[in-house]
């Protein structure tokens, strides 16, 4: 069983930053990713990112503002989040696959329970 298991998240003014964390528990992680719902939304993508660093992908809303980075070690992700703004209010998702890359339509196997973010009008 695979526990993913997120923290960073909180209450950051407009234009502020946050970093969030995202640990697989000793799993190495083969691809790592952000999703993100904000109140009465789907669940939307936000950035992915294979291990070793490569092939990072991010949402057309957050490109250029956020980055989603791997730790040394293969079983932990982040994701700094700059110039942050209230469209970016929501429960973050860590998720995570053992074996295949994690597309905006097709998530990995393994979910988070999520953190909150949120940015006051």
């Amino acid at each position: 069983q695979v526990h993913l298991v997120e923290s960073g998240g909180g209450l950051v003014q407009a234009g502020g930053s946050l970093t969030l964390s995202c640990v697989a528990a000793g799993q190495n992680m083969y691809a790592m990713a952000w999703f993100r719902q904000a109140p009465g939304k789907e669940r939307e993508f936000v950035a992915s990112i294979l291990w070793k660093g490569i092939f990072a992908d991010y949402s057309d809303s957050v490109k250029g503002r956020f980055t989603i980075s791997r730790g040394s070690a293969m079983d932990t992700a982040y994701l700094q989040m700059n110039t942050l703004t209230p469209e970016d209010t929501a429960v973050y998702y860590c998720n995570a696959d053992l074996t295949a890359r994690i597309r905006p339509t097709r998530p990995g196997a393994y979910w988070g329970q999520g953190t909150q973010v949120t940015v006051p009008e």
